[in-house]
């Protein structure tokens, strides 16, 4: 599998880890007694984020948050994750690092706490016999997208690119799984199509990808209101030590992270097989950090130019104040 391979550092990182998630540093200055800050944590899981599904699977912070009662939400899009956040039904949620810049520049108090991936998982996808060869033949089209999450960026940014105005396409609302519905119906003629549901449109429907570009994707990012992380501290720490823990089991468990992807999404492990070798790629520094700036400074404009976001000044200072990367430098260090 060439995206889930194992370092050196990987394998120091899950011996680190051994004791650091077992009690030993997670809950702070209470770690081991079961007393901690809060007795919630509301946290979502999503097939996009399959470091969460590993969380949910393991119960392990079930097992080490002693006394505290986990709650998890499946979040469908990166759009779900952040109402759950702004609204606090969420302390912690998964989305694209696009998708968390534009939540933060339009005043969702959220941080970026952990980077759960680098994926390419958004293209521009069409039904397998369509006339649709390439980007410029989307001028007069109408193409399904979800606004506030990364398919919808991308498919800014591949418009943009193209030279095709985004005045001369008809741009369709739809959630990533309705979007692949209306494009197998014919109700739109593209979806700016997400993973693991475009890999089963390609496999299930013979839909096509069009379009592909990992650089117009945005990492996985794990975001946490901020004042869940003022007043509970603790209670984040031991959640970036279990993606953590996570990433290492996921390394060295990759066909048992096909199964779980398969069976939690619903689709196949061929797909999920796809999804996880080809377009994801979890062996990487999880912290936020520099290279996920220079890939956000690059969508920011977009946010201006296509009106979801008021001034570049707002973008600017939200790019400014998203980063976090305390915990995950702590998990890492063990």
């Amino acid at each position: 599998m060439r995206h889930l391979r194992i370092t050196a550092a990987t394998a120091l990182l899950a011996l680190a880890l051994t004791s650091c998630v077992a009690g030993e540093d997670a809950g702070g200055d209470d770690a081991g007694t079961g007393e901690w800050s809060g007795d919630t944590l509301n946290i979502d899981f999503a097939t996009y984020n399959p470091l969460s599904l590993v969380i949910r699977e393991q119960g392990w912070l079930e097992e080490e948050l002693t006394g505290v009662t986990v709650t998890w939400t499946q979040s469908a899009g990166s759009n779900k994750a952040n109402e759950g956040l702004r609204s606090a039904a969420l302390d912690v949620g998964s989305t694209a690092g696009s998708a968390a810049l534009l939540a933060r520049a339009n005043g969702t108090p959220i941080k970026v706490i952990d980077i759960y991936s680098q994926p390419e998982w958004s293209a521009i996808v069409v039904p397998g016999d369509s006339d649709i060869d390439e980007v410029a033949d989307l001028k007069g089209r109408s193409i399904a997208a979800t606004k506030g999450t990364d398919p919808y960026f991308f498919l800014l940014q591949t418009l943009a690119e193209a030279g095709v105005p985004l005045n001369e396409v008809e741009v369709q609302n739809l959630q990533h799984a309705d979007g692949r519905t209306a494009m197998d119906n014919g109700s739109v003629d593209a979806w700016s199509g997400l993973d693991p549901i475009m890999a089963a449109a390609q496999a299930e429907s013979g839909a096509k990808l069009i379009y592909r570009n990992i650089d117009f994707n945005t990492y996985g990012f794990l975001n946490a209101r901020e004042e869940f992380l003022t007043d509970h501290p603790d209670l984040a720490q031991a959640v970036v030590d279990a993606y953590e823990r996570a990433r290492a089991w996921a390394l060295e468990h990759p066909e048992e992270l096909v199964t779980l992807l398969a069976d939690v999404g619903g689709i196949s492990p061929e797909v999920a097989a796809t999804v996880l070798d080809e377009r994801t790629v979890l062996d990487l520094d999880p912290v936020p950090g520099e290279a996920q700036r220079k890939v956000l400074a690059v969508v920011g404009p977009i946010f201006v130019e296509s009106g979801d976001v008021a001034s570049q000044s707002d973008v600017d200072l939200a790019l400014d104040e998203l980063i976090e990367p305390g915990l995950a430098t702590k998990a890492t260090d063990g």
